[in-house]
């Protein structure tokens, strides 16, 4: 397409990984939404230059939030009360209590759960990396970090009617990993756990 087509958006979406990203792509095709290639060092650069040369011009790599048109029309105090709950299992179950959670009724069902993280954080730390400055703990709640739910998901649905389950607390720690894996890899203390738990759960399926 012309960039005369391009710079008639609002937003620009880009990707930087192919692969760690191709769920978040894979969410775009469906809806038939498009987004950018931007894979080396000086697209940094350049997507700054771009903003500051065009107001009217904001980039955001895909992940950066769930696009309204990828969300269903719902409603919203019924999402509210669902957010509520389950976010207070996360935190708890996670302890992580400063865990941002967000619920929404994606189109696509077979996704339970994804990690956003604002454009602004991102950058951010992309600069940090980049002046070789103390970063964060992958482990840790990044600002700007968003867990997803889909609630059109079963496994998500499971979640919220069996709060109290046995194995409710193994589901909540997996649905978080695999959100994590989409964006980057596993910090090795967390792949550990991951990889045990996974086994954990082939063996309760095996029963």
């Amino acid at each position: 397409r012309g960039l005369g087509d391009v710079y008639k958006r609002q937003t620009l979406y880009y990707i930087t990984d192919e692969i760690q990203q191709s769920q978040y792509i894979n969410m775009f095709k469906e809806q038939d939404m498009d987004a950018v290639i931007l894979n080396h060092n000086i697209d940094s650069a350049f997507i700054t230059q771009i903003e500051q040369q065009n107001q009217h011009i904001k980039f955001k790599r895909i992940d950066a939030d769930v696009e309204d048109a990828l969300k269903e029309d719902v409603d919203e105090k019924e999402l509210d009360e669902i957010k509520t709950s389950l976010t207070d299992l996360f935190r708890k179950t996670l302890n992580k209590e400063n865990l941002e959670v967000h619920v929404e009724k994606l189109k696509d069902a077979k996704i339970s759960s994804i990690i956003t993280l604002s454009e602004e954080s991102r950058r951010m730390q992309d600069m940090m990396k980049m002046y070789a400055m103390p970063g964060m703990d992958m482990g840790m709640n990044k600002e700007g970090e968003t867990l997803v739910l889909n609630a059109n998901n079963k496994l998500v649905e499971y979640v919220l009617d069996h709060q109290d389950g046995e194995n409710v607390g193994l589901i909540c720690e997996q649905l978080y990993d695999l959100a994590l894996l989409q964006q980057a890899p596993l910090q090795p203390e967390a792949m550990t756990k991951f990889i045990a738990r996974s086994n954990k759960i082939m063996m309760l399926l095996a029963q």
